[in-house]
């Protein structure tokens, strides 16, 4: 049974939905007329993609994932916000993209969704709102085939610990950066999208993960840690003082450079052989197996 702190999330997600569809932030009109939604770190990080399965965790209504389909991979988007999958599916049939969207809490998966796929993709946004980085790490693991790529693009839990109260001129410290025993609580005052919102559902929970446990985790569910990368701008405006650049990307105009905004990871479920294999340098005999933690 979903808690209590879920149940609040899922309301306020259910509430952001049409007004997500609407907003300029998003701009579903400039997607359906060929724009892509996808990032240049993501795009230049995870390079081609045609022809992979790839499963986009916490998707909500599903531009991310469409964008990936759009560059030639077979794509399955997952969110627990039931009007956030309707409107994925909407937006598929009208723009004619091939996609599969399931209904379900990341925790769930696993009870609804069967096979693996080459790539598994989150990002931006999306970690603080698990309360169990371990088990989302163990799913990650679960959902790739051998040899298949974990990439997730996410705000970098330093820039979490600071706020920038109306009016100040600098950041303050004013949050945990280490995961607390009891959920943060926040009663949110709109969207990130639009900002000026009032939503019905306001309280939403959420929990910071250190750097050094979403790494951990993805080392203890068997995965290869390819690169970690850390950023000086990211993809929102966080603060009243950050500065727009050409690119589309925020950076702190009086701490540029000097606090990490953004980072990303990538893994790889490596492929277990047998140790039977002729002499060195020609080809190996044996069966794949999967890598622990599968």
């Amino acid at each position: 049974m979903p808690d209590e702190y879920s149940e609040a999330n899922r309301r306020y997600w259910n509430g952001l939905v049409p007004i997500h569809l609407d907003s300029e932030f998003y701009d579903v009109a400039a997607f359906k007329a060929g724009e892509s939604a996808l990032k240049p770190t993501e795009l230049e990080e995870m390079g081609d993609v045609s022809g992979q399965s790839l499963l986009h965790l916490m998707c909500h209504f599903g531009l991310d994932t469409l964008s990936w389909a759009r560059m030639g991979a077979r794509v399955t988007g997952v969110d627990f916000s039931e009007p956030a999958i309707k409107a994925a599916r909407r937006l598929a049939d009208d723009c004619d993209i091939e996609a599969v969207f399931i209904e379900s809490d990341v925790y769930d998966l696993p009870s609804r969704l069967d096979g693996q796929f080459d790539i598994v993709f989150t990002s931006y946004g999306v970690l603080f709102w698990l309360p169990d980085v371990v088990r989302w790490a163990q799913i990650v693991a679960k959902f790739l085939r051998p040899g298949g790529v974990s990439y997730i693009v996410e705000f970098h839990p330093v820039c979490g610990i600071f706020e920038q109260p109306g009016g100040a001129t600098d950041l303050a410290v004013s949050r945990p950066y280490f995961t607390p025993d009891e959920p943060l609580r926040f009663e949110e005052g709109g969207s990130y999208a639009a900002r000026d919102t009032r939503l019905e559902q306001r309280v939403t929970y959420s929990w910071p993960h250190p750097l050094g446990e979403v790494v951990t985790a993805l080392i203890d569910a068997g995965l290869r840690i390819d690169f970690l990368h850390e950023f000086p701008f990211t993809v929102e405006e966080f603060f009243p003082s950050c500065v727009a650049s050409p690119d589309g990307s925020f950076r702190l105009a009086k701490h540029d450079g000097s606090v990490p905004l953004l980072y990303s990871i990538k893994a790889t479920k490596p492929v277990r052989r047998r140790a039977n294999s002729l002499a060195a340098g020609s080809e190996e005999l044996g069966c794949y197996t999967f890598a622990s933690g599968a």
